[in-house]
This record gives structure tokens, C-alpha cells and sequence, in this order.
């Protein structure tokens, strides 16, 4: 599906379907920008559009296959981005699905391509279906209301995430159980992924000794600190979320270790106690004469002496703080 948006700067007004073929009509203005947005397109609809405005085959290739990080490549006249939308998905193993955003980012045009439906991407078309208020400030604006968009997706995922962290870090303490660990390191696993998606996306926006990995119009450069410092934040807390989990997984160990050296402590008391008590009883029961064994009092007398050295073990351990 090939949907179209087009600002005209003469007359300040938005166009919607416009006819693709009069493209050099179109752009003949250098402040009129064309937005096309591809969604969910055939491979003849992407094609199309590749050789309406010449794009190079590596970036149609990359278009029809899933990159794993984002990137941005500079071509003749255009650059050529991936970016990745993140949302919640119950019944993935990492819960955290990815959808991936291309963008041409031309002179006075925009051409994006994306599998599924996106939020942001969603917003910012019914905007454009009744204003120019995306439009009318240049590609690169467009490219940053894009792109912001799917910033501000990440924040509820990463409260989301700090919930749980909370939770589990209570459950830790009140029902320790094997169950807790799996759920940790599925959580470490998913802060790692988000990471990967982050850290490339924040480089692309990066201003490093004062120049941009792609041209910004200066007006438009304030919008884009902004997007880096969300990203930072984003990235900064996942730093702190990964450290809290690597340290909740230490204390677990740790309270794991510690109960389990109880239960030791307590049957090694045990298995202590009795060994002594053992002894004298499988002795005796091996047809060893009994002294006075016709006696009813020397049986009395037997017991009360393994009383006497199990309470007598008992009182040397807690001396010595055993127990």
C-alpha cells in the first residue's frame, strides 16, 4: 500500500494522492515536500517507487530484509536509514518485539517503508491529513517527528520493565523459588536486546565535533538535542536497570546460598547427634551381652545415657555457636 503526502509551499497546503509521475513537477520547488510512506507494500509497489527516484538496489535490498541494528548510509543525492520501533509482544520468549522503520531522507522528499502498522508513524499521517504542521519545516523535521515518535514508545516499556524489576526484587525475598531466577535472567536478556536497538540509534544522532552523521537544517537542530537526550536517558536507564538486575541476581545467589548452608548446618547436626547414638544401639544389637541384661533398669539406664549425650552434643554446639 502506497500512501502519498505532499506540501506545497506556494500555496501552503497539503495534497494527498498525488500522482507519482509528475515526481520532477512536484520537487520542482525546493520547499514542497513529498512524504511516501509504504505499508505492508508488494515487491512490485517497492520496486516502483526504487526506480521513481532511482534508489540504489543495496537499499531496496535492505528494505525486503530485517537489519539487525540501525544504521544510516549516504547515496547520491539521498540517505538511507533503519530504525526500529520496539513494543510488547506476551507471546515472544524475550516479550520484546522489534519493528522495523526505512527511511529515504531526500532533498524535499521522504520516502518511508515499514511491514507493520507503527503508532508514531500513524500519528503523524492523520496529522498530515489535516495540516502541514509536519510538513511545512523541511525533511528533516518530518525525519525527527518520525523518529521521536517511536523515542517516546520506549519510555512506557521502560517503566514497564522498572515494574517488574520491583516486583521481583519483593518476590525474592518473600517466595524465593527457581521460577524467580528464570524470570531474572529472561528480564537481563530482554535489557540487552533493547540495548543493541538503542545504542546504534542514538549514534546515528550523534553530534560529533559539531556535524551530524546526515545534513539538519540549523533551525531544526534544537528538535534534534532533544531526541538525543531522550535517547541518553533511555540508555542511562538501561544501565542502572541491567546493574540493579546483575545485583538482585547476586543477592538471590546469595540468600539461595545462605538457606541452603541452614539446611547443612541442621542436618549435619542431626546426622551428628545421631552417629554416637547409632554406635551404642547397633552394638548392642549385634548379640553382644548386655550387662545386666536380664534387667528391666539397665534398658532405663541406656536410654537415659543417650538422652544424656544428645543433650550434652547439643550444649557443646551452642557453645560453640554451631547453633
Amino acid at each position: 500500500m502506497i500512501k502519498t503526502y505532499m506540501y506545497n509551499d506556494a500555496d501552503q497546503k497539503m495534497y494527498h494522492d498525488v500522482d507519482l509521475t509528475r515526481k520532477s513537477e512536484l520537487l520542482e520547488n525546493e520547499k514542497n515536500l513529498l512524504w511516501i510512506d509504504l505499508y505492508n507494500c508488494t515487491l512490485d509497489e517497492l520496486k516502483y517507487i526504487g526506480a521513481v527516484f532511482n534508489f540504489h538496489p543495496l537499499a531496496i535490498e535492505d528494505c525486503l530484509q530485517d537489519s539487525p541494528r540501525s544504521k544510516v548510509d549516504k547515496y547520491d543525492g539521498y540517505y538511507f536509514f533503519v530504525f526500529h520501533a520496539l513494543r510488547y509482544d506476551e507471546e515472544s520468549e524475550r516479550e520484546i518485539a522489534t519493528e522495523e522503520l526505512n527511511v529515504f531522507l531526500g532533498k524535499n522528499y521522504i520516502v518511508t517503508v515499514h511491514k507493520h502498522a507503527l503508532q508514531s508513524i500513524g500519528r503523524v499521517a492523520a496529522c498530515s491529513l489535516r495540516d502541514s504542521y509536519y510538513m511545512n519545516k523541511g525533511p528533516d523535521f518530518l525525519l525527527y517527528s518520525l523518529v521521536d515518535g517511536i523515542t517516546d514508545e520506549y519510555f512506557p516499556i521502560m517503566d514497564r520493565l522498572g515494574t517488574r524489576i520491583d516486583e521481583l526484587e519483593e518476590e525474592m525475598y518473600e517466595h524465593p523459588a527457581q521460577e524467580i531466577t528464570e524470570e531474572f535472567l529472561a528480564l537481563k536478556r530482554t535489557i540487552v536486546f533493547i540495548r543493541r536497538v538503542i545504542q546504534p540509534q542514538k549514534r546515528i544522532f550523534a553530534n560529533v565535533n559539531g556535524r551530524y552523521s546526515f545534513e539538519i537544517n540549523e533551525k531544526n537542530i534544537p528538535y534534534y538535542s532533544d531526541l538525543v537526550d531522550h535517547l541518553e536517558r533511555i540508555s542511562d536507564t538501561l544501565e542502572v536497570y541491567r546493574d540493579l538486575v546483575s545485583s538482585a541476581l547476586e543477592t538471590y545467589y546469595s540468600l539461595v546460598s545462605a538457606r541452603t548452608n541452614d539446611t547443612m548446618r541442621v542436618l549435619t547436626i542431626i546426622s551428628t547427634i545421631m552417629m554416637p547414638l547409632t554406635f551404642v544401639t547397633g552394638f548392642f544389637g549385634m548379640n553382644v551381652p548386655l550387662p545386666f541384661q536380664n534387667n528391666y533398669a539397665t534398658t532405663v539406664a541406656v536410654t537415659i545415657g543417650l538422652f544424656i549425650m544428645t543433650w550434652w552434643m547439643l550444649k557443646l554446639f551452642k557453645n560453640k555457636k554451631w547453633i
